[in-house]
Protein backbone atom coordinates (compact mmCIF):
# COMPACT_ATOMS: atom_id res chain seq x y z
CA UNK A 1 0.00 0.00 0.00
CA UNK A 2 1.44 3.40 -1.02
CA UNK A 3 1.93 6.12 1.58
CA UNK A 4 -0.22 9.22 1.27
CA UNK A 5 1.28 12.69 1.03
CA UNK A 6 0.22 13.33 4.64
CA UNK A 7 1.93 10.15 5.88
CA UNK A 8 5.09 11.07 3.96
CA UNK A 9 5.11 14.55 5.55
CA UNK A 10 4.55 13.03 8.98
CA UNK A 11 7.47 10.60 8.52
CA UNK A 12 9.70 13.46 7.37
CA UNK A 13 8.69 15.53 10.40
CA UNK A 14 9.40 12.65 12.79
CA UNK A 15 12.85 12.10 11.26
CA UNK A 16 13.60 15.84 11.62
CA UNK A 17 12.38 15.82 15.24
CA UNK A 18 14.59 12.87 16.13
CA UNK A 19 17.67 15.01 15.30
CA UNK A 20 16.73 17.74 17.75
CA UNK A 21 16.00 18.19 21.46
CA UNK A 22 12.34 19.08 20.74
CA UNK A 23 13.10 22.79 21.08
CA UNK A 24 9.62 23.76 19.87
CA UNK A 25 8.12 21.81 22.78
CA UNK A 26 10.24 23.63 25.37
CA UNK A 27 8.81 27.14 25.04
CA UNK A 28 5.79 29.06 23.86
CA UNK A 29 5.70 32.33 22.00
CA UNK A 30 3.03 34.98 22.36
CA UNK A 31 2.67 37.77 19.83
CA UNK A 32 2.66 41.18 21.51
CA UNK A 33 1.88 44.67 20.25
CA UNK A 34 5.03 46.31 18.92
CA UNK A 35 6.61 48.51 21.58
CA UNK A 36 6.98 52.07 20.31
CA UNK A 37 7.23 54.42 23.26
CA UNK A 38 9.56 54.56 26.24
CA UNK A 39 6.65 53.37 28.38
CA UNK A 40 6.06 50.39 26.04
CA UNK A 41 9.71 49.38 26.21
CA UNK A 42 9.76 49.87 29.98
CA UNK A 43 6.83 47.43 30.23
CA UNK A 44 8.73 44.93 28.11
CA UNK A 45 11.76 45.47 30.36
CA UNK A 46 9.58 44.44 33.31
CA UNK A 47 8.50 41.27 31.49
CA UNK A 48 12.10 40.35 30.69
CA UNK A 49 12.99 40.80 34.35
CA UNK A 50 11.25 37.48 34.99
CA UNK A 51 12.97 34.10 34.74
CA UNK A 52 12.70 32.10 31.55
CA UNK A 53 11.36 34.97 29.43
CA UNK A 54 12.89 36.42 26.27
CA UNK A 55 11.54 38.69 23.54
CA UNK A 56 12.21 38.93 19.85
CA UNK A 57 11.17 40.74 16.71
CA UNK A 58 10.92 38.92 13.42
CA UNK A 59 9.18 39.64 10.12
CA UNK A 60 5.88 38.72 11.78
CA UNK A 61 6.20 41.25 14.60
CA UNK A 62 7.15 41.21 18.28
CA UNK A 63 6.87 38.13 20.51
CA UNK A 64 7.46 37.06 24.08
CA UNK A 65 9.19 33.72 24.39
CA UNK A 66 8.45 31.84 27.59
CA UNK A 67 10.74 28.89 28.27
CA UNK A 68 8.59 26.24 29.89
CA UNK A 69 8.48 22.70 28.57
CA UNK A 70 5.22 21.09 27.51
CA UNK A 71 3.84 18.87 30.26
CA UNK A 72 3.33 16.10 27.67
CA UNK A 73 6.98 15.92 26.65
CA UNK A 74 8.11 12.54 27.89
CA UNK A 75 11.50 11.69 29.41
CA UNK A 76 12.47 10.14 26.06
CA UNK A 77 11.85 13.48 24.31
CA UNK A 78 8.70 12.24 22.59
CA UNK A 79 5.16 13.52 22.92
CA UNK A 80 3.25 11.35 25.37
CA UNK A 81 -0.11 12.29 23.80
CA UNK A 82 0.99 12.25 20.15
CA UNK A 83 -2.19 10.63 18.81
CA UNK A 84 -4.34 13.14 20.74
CA UNK A 85 -2.09 16.23 20.54
CA UNK A 86 -3.67 19.67 20.02
CA UNK A 87 -4.31 21.04 16.54
CA UNK A 88 -1.52 23.61 17.00
CA UNK A 89 0.94 20.75 17.42
CA UNK A 90 -0.51 18.87 14.45
CA UNK A 91 -0.16 21.91 12.21
CA UNK A 92 3.39 22.67 13.34
CA UNK A 93 5.81 22.25 10.47
CA UNK A 94 9.52 21.54 10.48
CA UNK A 95 9.90 24.12 7.70
CA UNK A 96 11.89 26.86 9.39
CA UNK A 97 12.60 24.52 12.31
CA UNK A 98 14.72 25.95 15.10
CA UNK A 99 17.02 22.94 14.73
CA UNK A 100 18.17 24.46 11.42
CA UNK A 101 18.09 28.12 12.48
CA UNK A 102 17.69 29.06 16.15
CA UNK A 103 15.14 31.79 16.94
CA UNK A 104 17.99 33.98 18.20
CA UNK A 105 19.63 33.87 14.75
CA UNK A 106 16.42 34.10 12.71
CA UNK A 107 15.19 37.17 14.59
CA UNK A 108 15.68 40.76 13.54
CA UNK A 109 16.22 41.54 17.24
CA UNK A 110 16.49 39.12 20.18
CA UNK A 111 16.52 40.04 23.87
CA UNK A 112 17.48 37.26 26.25
CA UNK A 113 17.30 39.43 29.36
CA UNK A 114 16.31 42.79 30.75
CA UNK A 115 19.98 43.82 30.48
CA UNK A 116 20.06 43.23 26.72
CA UNK A 117 16.83 45.22 26.23
CA UNK A 118 18.09 47.99 28.54
CA UNK A 119 21.21 48.33 26.39
CA UNK A 120 19.07 48.50 23.22
CA UNK A 121 16.79 51.14 24.76
CA UNK A 122 19.73 53.31 25.80
CA UNK A 123 20.69 53.52 22.12
CA UNK A 124 17.12 53.94 20.87
CA UNK A 125 16.01 56.66 23.32
CA UNK A 126 18.32 59.51 24.32
CA UNK A 127 16.22 60.09 27.45
CA UNK A 128 15.97 56.41 28.45
CA UNK A 129 17.87 56.81 31.73
CA UNK A 130 15.74 59.83 32.71
CA UNK A 131 12.37 58.11 32.16
CA UNK A 132 11.38 57.94 35.85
Amino acid sequence: MAMTCRETRMESTLRQCEKCRQLCCRYITVKIPPPRTIRDFDGLLWQLSHENVAAFRDHGGWHLMIYNACTHLGPNGRCSIYENRPITCREHSTAGCEYDTPVREASLAFFSSDASLNQYCRKKFKTWDRRF
